[in-house]
């Protein structure tokens, strides 16, 4: 039984992988906040389930970059 679930995870790990749903999801909230001002609220919506779709996938490159950008210029 955990072999199969184990098994389940990896697939769905993979097929998440390969499909990139956040990058997909990126482009569009991107066009939505670069051409329709007035879709503000729905575009921050998308983003924040862009950053939950981010760290499910990659949760440590995640982390990592986001500390990197919060980090003060030298």
């Amino acid at each position: 039984m955990i072999w199969l679930a184990l098994a389940a995870a990896l697939a769905v790990g993979y097929i998440l992988g390969r499909v990139q749903p956040y990058t997909r999801l990126a482009d569009w909230a991107n066009w939505e906040l670069r051409w329709h001002a007035d879709r503000w609220l729905s575009s921050r919506l998308r983003q924040t389930a862009l950053l939950g779709l981010l760290l499910v996938t990659a949760p440590v490159n995640t982390v990592r970059v986001w500390r990197q950008r919060k980090d003060p210029r030298p």
